[in-house]
């Protein structure tokens, strides 16, 4: 289990893009929301910097769940 876990962490994650690849005003997909700039660069990331863009959809999904629930 843990040498698996080894393998994802140096491999890095798939990318997050579901298909629905339309632009918010602050330049953020709608589906996946990346920002432009990490669309972009995506297939040059490193395995490290595409987990920390994972964690941080994360949080932003966290975040919009909470808000519609606080309604």
């Amino acid at each position: 289990m843990v040498k698996r876990l080894q393998q994802m962490v140096q491999s890095g994650p798939s990318s997050p893009c579901i298909n629905v690849c339309t632009l918010d005003a602050q330049s953020r997909c709608m589906g996946c929301r990346r920002t432009l700039d990490e669309i972009a660069r995506w297939s040059r990331m490193s395995a490290a910097e595409q987990w920390a863009v994972m964690a941080r959809l994360e949080r932003v999904r966290a975040g919009e769940a909470g808000a519609r629930v606080s309604c």
